[in-house]
């Protein structure tokens, strides 16, 4: 039998760039489609490489302690457990999860089977079929990989929080590993489960979602990019390493996951059905990483030119399999950073967008719980708003007109439609976008929930601290500074139709997504 162990002590101890491919408008041949199967495949192959030059498994893998952190009173793993379960919720995905893999560090420390579970809600904030389509086709693949690593995945129906309590005791789990969130109800969920676990059960956090752990970054909440930036990239060298690969677990279970019907998984769902999935964009790892493959291949040449044009296919577009965890942000820069003597700028630029200003997100609504409403704003902010209030607008629209893209900009209409019907806005158009519904409705209170309210109804990566946090930036000045005061706006940062004209082809934008 195992012996006691803390988990503390016990589980915590460059590639030539791809030929261009063909943009997307233009059609490929036979050969160009093959030829490209065959470069992603070799680059998956070059990521399994890096991952084994890593380490054989986590087991020869120095685990960063920084990682992780208990958060219930006890720390060891009971004689008496006869498994680990992690609960994914965040980070859907099973390679490159540092979640998974000290859950199996744990598991092959203490000689007992692993098992992996998410647990469905009836619903989550604003999410729609589209968003739960998409979970469920990436969790399919999950479930795939599980099978092939001797890993049992179990589809629970109910919050964690509430029904992981009687499935440890009743399987005699003896550790649970989640994934981290700093959004206000994944924090409440897991603070409820430290509490309600079996006493001698610990309850192990990790980020798995952030380059630096959102605790480790920062022990306050930043001001704006320029006060995080050093705190994370003096970091970078500690955390910004290679995974190691998640091996077939040894140890199998008694316990057997039951079927999952996939195509039934939604069928009890208390959701929107209205807003269907985005047949362009595909769920999962692979449909993620073939994106990231063809923007390190192709598009990231012009990245940092081509970001702020709506009319240029420059993005990375990985935000979708990010938000949901399907692909890590870690791989993401791993992989830009191969491109980094060829195009500097653009990886540079990249690189601050994933790393640093998506993690300033993450501390933003960590240490700020009213990050999605106007007293999360600082107090110059909510200052000049309040001093604006009373202004004259002169176009007044409701949530309906404006979710129906009924205003009278049409590069505002067409941001709205582009959104509803891809799944995505491109990001300098979302500060348009949100900035003109702060002058559009009655309140900057009202135009920040409309914001939030369209964002997490309609983007593929909404519901996220990125997406908290644009509405916030845009109408209320969060990370940004004071500019010259104007009506409605205050000295919140303005733009407006003339200013997007002078960036790019509006009429170009406006024809591509006209109704």
């Amino acid at each position: 039998m195992a012996s006691k162990r803390k988990l503390s002590d016990s589980t915590l101890d460059p590639v030539k760039p791809a030929k261009a491919e063909k943009s997307e408008s233009e059609p490929q041949t036979s050969a160009a489609k093959g030829n490209a199967s065959s470069d992603f495949s070799q680059f998956m192959e070059r990521i399994d490489s890096d991952r084994k030059k890593a380490a054989k498994s986590v087991m020869e893998f120095k685990f960063n302690k920084k990682r992780a952190r208990v958060l219930t009173k006890s720390s060891e793993f009971p004689e008496w457990g006869k498994g680990v379960i992690y609960w994914m919720f965040r980070d859907q995905r099973i390679h490159d999860n540092w979640s998974l893999l000290y859950a199996q560090k744990l598991a092959i420390k203490n000689e007992v089977p692993l098992h992996v579970c998410f647990c469905r809600l009836p619903k989550f904030l604003e999410a729609t079929i589209r968003h739960f389509d998409f979970i469920f086709k990436g969790l399919e693949e999950v479930e795939e990989d599980c099978k092939k690593l001797n890993i049992q995945f179990h589809f629970l129906i109910g919050c964690g929080k509430d029904i992981l309590p009687d499935f440890v005791e009743k399987h005699k789990l003896g550790a649970v590993v989640i994934d981290f969130s700093p959004l206000r109800l994944p924090m409440s969920w897991a603070n409820e489960l430290s509490k309600s676990l079996p006493k001698d059960v610990p309850l192990v956090q990790v980020d798995s979602h952030n380059v630096v752990p959102c605790w480790h970054a920062s022990d306050k909440k930043e001001y704006a990019a320029r006060t995080i930036r050093s705190k994370i990239n003096s970091k970078l060298d500690e955390f910004l390493t290679d995974f190691p690969p998640v091996i077939i677990h040894p140890f199998t279970s008694e316990l057997k996951a039951d079927p999952i019907d996939w195509d039934t998984a939604g069928k009890t769902l208390e959701v929107d059905r209205t807003v269907g999935p985005v047949e362009s964009v595909i769920p999962g790892f692979k449909a993620g990483m073939k994106n990231l493959y063809s923007f390190i291949s192709r598009r990231i040449k012009i990245y940092d030119e081509g970001r702020n044009d709506p009319t240029k296919d420059a993005l990375s577009n990985v935000s979708p399999w990010l938000h949901f965890g399907q692909i890590s942000p870690q791989r993401c820069a791993l992989s830009a950073k191969k491109f980094a003597s060829k195009y500097k700028k653009s990886c540079d630029a990249f690189c601050e967008e994933l790393i640093v200003r998506r993690e300033l997100s993450e501390n933003f609504c960590y240490y700020n719980k009213n990050y999605d409403n106007i007293e999360g704003a600082e107090s110059w902010a909510r200052k000049t708003l309040e001093d604006h209030r009373s202004d004259k607008r002169q176009h007044v629209y409701t949530k309906q007109e404006l979710e129906d893209a009924k205003t009278h900009d049409s590069l505002w209409n067409a941001a709205q439609r582009q959104m509803c019907r891809e799944g995505k806005m491109h990001g300098f158009l979302r500060m348009y976008w949100a900035k003109k519904i702060l002058e559009w409705t009655k309140s900057p209170e009202e135009a920040l929930s409309i914001s939030i309210y369209l964002n997490d109804k309609y983007s593929l990566d909404g519901r996220d601290p990125n997406g908290y946090v644009g509405c916030m930036w845009s109408i209320c000045g969060t990370h940004d500074q004071g500019w010259r005061e104007r009506e409605i706006f205050g000295k919140i940062r303005y733009m407006n139709f003339e200013g997007c004209k002078r960036k790019f082809n509006v009429d170009n934008f406006i024809l591509r997504h006209r109704k």
